[in-house]
């Protein structure tokens, strides 16, 4: 199974997937709340591998794909089905006994993949909501997860926890509405601006680009400026539903 990892580890690296790790599913489970268990998914599962991206190069990967398959980029949710054409296509026929579970697929039960980076030694929590990596910083997206029915560890590092010893946090400053504070990130506040002044934040999060943790990991602008604009479209139905 170590063989497994490394395969997987191998394989998406080619696309820009290159954060991959994995962890005990009890070890995640003891540490998700139950509707996101992945017992819930996969009662037989004993190890989770988690895929993550850090960095610009899957964007890359995605653009490359887009220009070599004319009428992608038109797709409803462009970057969700090369995720998931990239995972199976490059990465399940490896793991071809492996379940896959995104977090983008909203029916049925999913995986809470902030505590599954976590708790697989691949993020920490922040300020700003978004879990950060030691070597990408806040710069990087869980794509998939594959449920094992077989042991696998990848014996996670000592947790990374870098708020707490950030003196500069220059990511408070950064937001226009004073959304990121020592307690952590106000949602309703960050949610009521973003909807309501929408050209404020659009073509970034400005909190999230000035973290002091890798920034020249940061994500390209036109990158930036696409999940912004995904992020807005779930937040007017939510805002509508719960905030009027």
């Amino acid at each position: 199974m170590p063989d497994l990892l490394a395969q997987l580890r191998a394989a998406g690296a080619e696309i820009g997937l290159n954060l991959v790790a994995a962890v005990p599913a009890s070890r995640y489970d003891a540490h998700a709340a139950e509707p996101y268990q992945a017992r819930r998914i996969r009662p037989s599962a004993r190890s989770i591998i988690v895929i993550a991206n850090g960095g610009r190069a899957f964007w890359t990967a995605f653009l490359e794909h887009c220009a070599t398959h004319p009428g992608w980029r038109d797709r409803a949710h462009p970057l969700d089905d090369f995720t998931r054409h990239a995972v199976e296509q490059r990465l399940m026929p490896l793991a071809a006994d492996a379940q896959p579970v995104y977090p983008f697929i909203s029916h049925g039960p999913t995986l809470n993949f902030m505590q599954l980076g976590i708790s697989a030694g691949l993020a920490g929590p922040s300020l700003l909501g978004v879990v950060i990596n030691p070597t990408y910083g806040p710069w990087i997206a869980f794509r998939a997860a594959l449920l094992l029915d077989t042991d696998l560890d990848s014996a996670a590092p000592e947790p990374f926890d870098p708020c707490p010893r950030c003196t500069v946090r220059t990511c408070m400053p950064a937001c226009p509405i004073g959304a990121i504070t020592p307690a952590g990130w106000d949602i309703p506040k960050c949610l009521t601006h973003r909807v309501e002044v929408e050209a404020d934040c659009a073509p970034r999060c400005h909190a999230r680009a000035a973290c002091v943790i890798a920034p020249d990991q940061r994500y390209s602008e036109d990158e930036l400026a696409y999940h912004q604009e995904r992020a807005l479209g779930a937040m007017r139905p939510y805002y509508a539903r719960t905030r009027r």
